[in-house]
């Protein structure tokens, strides 16, 4: 580094230190949280759960035994609650930064999925809260900038995005990026299912009990009991008592 032109020192400094502020609370808060990535978060088996459960609680917020499997990564995780018997699948990305990630009791992320608040914006609302026993599904995207809550016993199958986001393009003088951002927030009620590759936009409420078709795009709030399917989604039927598919013939999944 001494070699380097001071202009260049400077710039590959102050890299560094932007790169360790997106990753974690502090310098020290990033050493410890890579040090244990580094030496227990490859480990595989019962075995690598077992250590992982234990020294994870180091640098997050444990309510309970939790089995994160090997290859989970975790970023700013003393943003990170997990609830009792929580399961983080391989592959699962959690960046919690800075309002945090909250996961109940029983409810399993699966492989693949990516919960990302990254909040740098200072926006007031940024978080992901996710109720108890409910299962966030194969390479699911949630952005949590606008704050997503999602209930008791939510089911998401897979590639299905939860977007708490978006861009205004209002202005066509001005770049997009220059434009900013709304981030209104996305609210999932207890008891709803979501079929694979579903996008819920931001602002949306989907209400309880309600079923999400595969491929449906959310622009607007889902009532309670319905299903809703298309592009955009409108109501197809009314969920009620005795109204369930025949066994064994699914007719939107």
């Amino acid at each position: 580094m001494a070699a380097l032109p001071k202009s260049h020192r400077d710039d590959l400094i102050a890299g560094l230190k932007l790169y360790i502020h997106r990753q974690a609370s502090s310098l020290g808060r990033y050493i410890l949280e890579q040090g244990l990535y580094t030496l227990v978060g490859w480990v595989p088996t019962v075995v690598g759960i077992g250590i992982r459960g234990i020294l994870y609680r180091l640098i997050l917020h444990m309510q309970g035994p939790a089995a994160i499997e090997s290859g989970v990564r975790l970023r700013f995780a003393n943003h990170i609650r997990l609830g009792r018997n929580v399961y983080l699948d391989q592959g699962v990305y959690l960046h919690a930064c800075p309002d945090g990630i909250e996961i109940g009791d029983g409810t399993f992320i699966m492989h693949g999925a990516i919960l990302h608040v990254y909040n740098f914006r200072d926006l007031p609302h940024a978080f992901i809260r996710i109720g108890r026993d409910s299962l966030i599904g194969e390479y699911n995207i949630l952005r949590g900038q606008g704050g997503i809550t999602i209930g008791d016993r939510v089911y998401t199958a897979p590639l299905v995005q939860i977007l708490a986001v978006n861009h205004v393009y209002s202005d066509p003088t001005r770049p997009v990026i220059e434009q900013g951002i709304t981030a209104e927030g996305i609210t999932i009620e207890d008891d709803v299912w979501i079929g694979a590759g579903a996008i819920i936009t931001d602002g949306v409420t989907i209400g309880r009990g309600a079923v999400i078709a595969a491929g449906a795009v959310i622009t607007q709030d889902v009532p309670p009991h319905t299903v809703v399917g298309g592009v955009p989604a409108r109501t197809i039927k009314e969920i009620k008592p005795n109204s369930h598919s025949p066994v064994g013939k699914p007719i939107y999944f």
